[in-house]
């Protein structure tokens, strides 16, 4: 009974503080908090618990790492005019009124491309988000495209960690398993294009002109050359090279590039990095092109810490043995068992507040229960539940990093990511009304 109450008293903080606009770092203290104490009540020492929540939380520090670098990146961008430059060209070449559409489908495109959400939001979707902003399009509609967009490859593509990460736990190959999730897309990716394509020419780019153009070119020396941080982490990570390896090096030549051709200091870059990026007041892109640093990220990654150290806490009182033991003695079926995958994701992505800590924990609590399912199963309901589900909620990682570096609401993006809800829902469809369609479409013998 008390873990079913510091359950529903951890969801109430975790809601308020959203509701509240209060940092979600605190109520995930707070349900650190409620948690040892329920492990001291059931018999267990607080040394105990401090070294629980410690092997937890040093799970963290590698995402953290990705999470700092991540921040450095966006602000030596900015600074060296690389985002700047993709906003340029992407003016060029996009269709004012179908602007949210292109959003979409260009964060697809690079993030099956790289295979990183994280890492696409940063080469396409600030610039994206800029050009919104400059013409005055609902900035959560474009927020809700672009994440959606970028959690398409996250899911799916050959390069994305998420991906590999499944198939590792499920045993499976990751080629079938794109495969089956190429086919249990297409309806929900075809429906997200019709919903953009309608938001689309509701919400067109207002006042869409040269003016943006122009006054990038009077704050920046725009070249091709000046693109080559974004191209860097491109090629890297079509040779599969770890973005905490590629960044790193974005960051070098963005900063020669920041020196060389903008005109800036050595310390002024080592303030980029680290503060994030701003014009001087009298800029006329003062107000849409600022941001990034490592300081951006602080944040974030005390929320990444402290939900790994309450895992770790989870982990250590096997706090989930007893709802395990009810799942596996219960016969369900195809679209039931779905359901119940769902439901635990959602626990473990709103908790673990990150996607591997939710997919590690869904895997631990429900592979007993695929024991007499194929893997590959195990592997689809992995990736249409918690891999885009943690997207969906606005602590988690998965969400609050995105929305933190696009600088937009961390809820009001939510009923416009179409793809990220759409799929669960019409996956759940497909298992309980056509079960020959899955038989004959994917490989999940």
């Amino acid at each position: 009974m008390e873990i079913f109450l510091g359950f529903l008293l951890s969801f109430f903080l975790l809601i308020l503080s959203v509701i509240k606009n209060i940092f979600i770092g605190y109520a995930l203290i707070g349900c650190w908090v409620i948690f040892a104490l329920i492990a001291i009540k059931k018999g267990y020492r607080i040394k105990e618990i401090i070294k629980m929540s410690y092997n937890g939380g040093r799970e963290a520090f590698i995402v953290i790492k990705i999470l700092l670098i991540i921040g450095g990146v966006i602000g030596i961008w900015m600074a060296s005019g690389t985002i700047a430059s993709i906003v340029y060209y992407c003016l060029k070449f996009l269709n004012p009124s179908l602007f949210i559409l292109f959003s979409f489908l260009i964060c697809c495109s690079v993030s099956f491309l790289i295979g990183t959400s994280l890492g696409s939001i940063s080469v396409v979707g600030i610039p994206l988000m800029i050009i919104a902003r400059s013409g005055h399009v609902n900035l959560n509609i474009v927020a809700g495209a672009i994440i959606a967009g970028v959690y398409f490859g996250d899911r799916c593509s050959p390069m994305s960690s998420s991906a590999a990460l499944v198939a590792n736990l499920t045993k499976t190959n990751l080629f079938t398993n794109m495969k089956n999730m190429i086919y249990s897309s297409i309806i929900p990716f075809s429906l997200s294009l019709f919903f953009y394509y309608i938001l689309s020419i509701y919400e067109p780019l207002k006042n869409m002109n040269n003016n943006l153009s122009y006054k990038i070119l009077g704050s920046f020396d725009v070249n091709f050359i000046i693109l080559f941080p974004a191209i860097i982490i491109l090629i890297l990570s079509i040779f599969k090279v770890k973005i905490y390896f590629s960044a790193p090096i974005s960051i070098l030549i963005a900063s020669v590039v920041a020196v060389h051709f903008q005109h800036y200091n050595i310390k002024d870059v080592l303030q980029f990095i680290i503060l994030g990026f701003n014009t001087n007041n009298h800029s006329s892109l003062h107000a849409i092109l600022k941001g990034g640093g490592i300081v951006s990220m602080l944040k974030p990654s005390l929320v990444m810490f402290v939900s790994c150290s309450l895992s770790g806490i989870f982990k250590g009182i096997n706090i989930f043995d007893s709802f395990k033991k009810a799942i596996i003695n219960k016969s369900l079926n195809k679209h039931k068992l779905f359901s119940v995958i769902s439901i635990v994701s959602i626990i473990t992505a709103a908790f673990g507040c990150n996607q591997t800590i939710s997919s590690v924990m869904t895997n631990e609590i429900m592979k007993d229960c695929y024991k007499n399912t194929s893997k590959y199963r195990f592997a689809l309901d992995l990736e249409n539940s918690g891999i885009l589900i943690a997207a969906l909620i606005p602590w988690n990682i998965a969400a609050l990093v995105p929305t933190t570096t696009l600088n937009v609401s961390a809820i009001k993006y939510i009923p416009f990511a179409f793809y990220l809800y759409i799929l669960p829902i019409i996956y759940f469809i497909y298992l309980r009304f056509s079960n020959k369609f899955l038989k004959t479409n994917l490989n999940l013998q």
